[in-house]
């Protein structure tokens, strides 16, 4: 039945998309259909089933089915397909997300799964299999896993931010977290300063918020602080957003004196700051943070654990003056019901009580400066020039050799089955077009080394 179910599927969905049937007309009834298709009515009964599990049909009670009724979403960019779309934030990350398998990543953020902890993830998965049924079945409490929370909490007084669970919000990512903090704080229209270049999916996300971006040229210490103050005054922008331990794309650490200038700056004009710490557990030796020199009176601190412990079990957090905090949580019931799940959060709360976590995170900052060493090596043979030496991540910002277009060399690699990611995604302002960040943990495979000299070689001509 299976396979003669698909083809009912098919064959309705292709008489949608002739516009044979339009949204809200009636669908054959169940015998006329199975009749004309020559299948027994049973398949047809499971097609249509299986179809309004899509949401291309729905049935109307004595009526039968009808084409469901589904406007167009919304676009955020105007561009049409993978091949033919401009190169922005939304094409590097599906070139990354939905690359093959065996598909080379240099353009990706984030390590390969051999880097992984995943036996510590196995065993705490284990033990989530083992808890109670309300555990696997139930929503979490509002603010989510109460044990997470105590445990960023202890953390966080460890490094001088004295703030209890109360203040720690739990998430379904870190990208849902800066969504949430946006859904609260910001309106249609607000401007919003971000580091140029940034992060790209900041840049994605704020696009979806219909806000306007403003960059603030990067430093290796830090945003410059003179600007910072000038665009502030300029645009008064109602958020910063930032990430101030090993900043990416650039690798640069921010300097205590930059750290103070930009709180002044943010005082001044009332600009609210997120801080997201996402890459934290890689820096050798922390940092200034802005949170901790705040104590979050301005300063909202986010984070995940995609980076170090797994992207598949989604979990996050927002840690935030207690006003702010009940408010997101209204915010993320209205939205979520409910914070991250308490499975997730509860296998990243035992992973990072593992006694190896910290091991771990020692051994893979130790493999990462070896791979930064080596990679920046074979770099600068091939006439690529490092904007700055990072402190530890596994991202390089680079320079293409003089008339280089990092676009053009790109498309040339996805062509190839290799993922990069050029500098005008994460510039507001565009004006890193001859800039690549390389991921140093995914350089391994020589496709990356000959796709890129063949690419510098030919001037990125596919």
């Amino acid at each position: 039945m299976g396979r003669r179910t698909d083809e009912v599927m098919d064959a309705v969905r292709d008489r949608i998309a002739a516009r044979g049937l339009a949204a809200g007309d009636r669908l054959p009834s169940i015998r006329a259909l199975a009749t004309s298709l020559s299948v027994s009515p049973s398949t047809v009964v499971e097609a249509y089933e299986r179809l309004a599990a899509e949401g291309m049909v729905r049935a109307r009670l004595g009526s039968g089915m009808f084409v469901a009724r589904s406007p167009a979403p919304r676009p955020l960019t105007t561009t049409r397909g993978d091949a033919e779309r401009a190169i922005d934030p939304f094409w590097v990350s599906r070139q990354s997300l939905d690359a093959e398998p065996d598909a080379a990543k240099p353009g990706c953020g984030w390590l390969p799964a051999d880097w992984m902890p995943t036996e510590a993830l196995r065993r705490a998965l284990r033990r989530a299999a083992r808890a109670g049924d309300a555990v696997l079945t139930d929503y979490g409490s509002a603010r989510g896993h109460a044990p997470l929370r105590q445990l960023l909490a202890r953390q966080f007084a460890a490094e001088g931010l004295d703030v209890g669970p109360d203040a720690v919000l739990l998430t379904g990512s870190g990208t849902q977290a800066l969504d949430l903090i946006c859904r609260l704080l910001l309106r249609t229209g607000d401007t919003v300063l971000v580091d140029d270049p940034c992060y790209f999916n900041f840049r994605a996300l704020l696009s979806a918020h219909r806000v306007t971006v403003v960059g603030v040229p990067m430093t290796p210490i830090g945003p410059d602080p003179a600007s910072f103050a000038e665009l502030a005054e300029r645009h008064r922008p109602r958020l910063y957003v930032t990430n101030s331990a090993i900043h990416n794309p650039t690798g640069a650490s921010l300097s205590p004196a930059v750290a103070h200038r930009v709180l002044a700056a943010a005082a001044a004009y009332d600009i609210a700051i997120v801080e997201d710490e996402i890459l934290a557990d890689f820096e050798p030796e922390p940092t200034p943070r802005l949170a901790d020199l705040d104590g979050l009176e301005r300063v909202l601190r986010i984070g995940s654990f995609s980076k170090t412990l797994s992207a598949s079990v989604r979990c996050g957090y927002i840690a935030a003056r207690l006003d702010w905090i009940e408010a997101l949580t209204d915010l993320q019931i209205a939205t979520q019901f409910g914070a991250a799940s308490p499975v997730s959060a509860g296998v990243v709360h035992d992973a990072l009580a593992d006694g190896g976590y910290r091991r771990h995170m020692e051994g893979v900052r130790r493999r990462l400066g070896r791979a930064r060493g080596e990679v920046a090596r074979r770099l600068a043979t091939i006439g690529l020039r490092l904007w700055t030496v990072p402190r530890g991540g596994f991202s390089l910002w680079c320079e293409l050799p003089e008339g280089g277009s990092a676009a053009d060399l790109a498309r040339f690699a996805a062509g190839r089955g290799v993922v990069l990611a050029p500098g005008d995604v994460f510039s507001p302002s565009g004006r890193a077009g001859s800039m690549m960040r390389f991921n140093v943990a995914q350089m391994s495979d020589p496709r990356v080394w000959e796709t890129v000299e063949s690419g510098l070689a030919h001037g990125g001509e596919r």
